[in-house]
């Protein structure tokens, strides 16, 4: 668990995914699309993959993958990230990590 922690807060847009995961893929492609470049790690390409799946749960992840981190904290996943960007308000947490244009 310290290992996510640590990644997630290196990082200002962290996203813990799967390359085959589809729902990883559209998150990612959400933040993109909103100016955003966030790191994604893929724990299927990670040794540690399993152990970083299992400290995501217990973290409160609701599906291991995707696992979004904004600015060091656990926003969720997938559900969580669409409910703050419908609501208006994922667009002002990631303010801070927008590219300049």
């Amino acid at each position: 668990m310290e290992r996510v922690r640590k990644l997630a807060s290196e990082k200002g847009v962290m996203i813990f995914s799967k390359s085959t995961c589809c729902l990883c893929y559209s998150v990612h492609l959400l933040f993109r699309e909103l100016g955003i470049d966030p790191y994604v790690h893929e724990i299927d390409h990670d040794p540690e993959g399993k152990e970083i799946e299992k400290a995501l749960l217990r973290m409160g992840c609701n599906g291991p993958v995707p696992a979004v981190f904004i600015g060091g904290e656990l926003v969720g996943s997938t559900n969580e990230v669409m409910s703050l960007h419908l609501s208006g308000s994922l667009v002002q947490r990631l303010k801070p990590y927008q590219k300049l244009s």
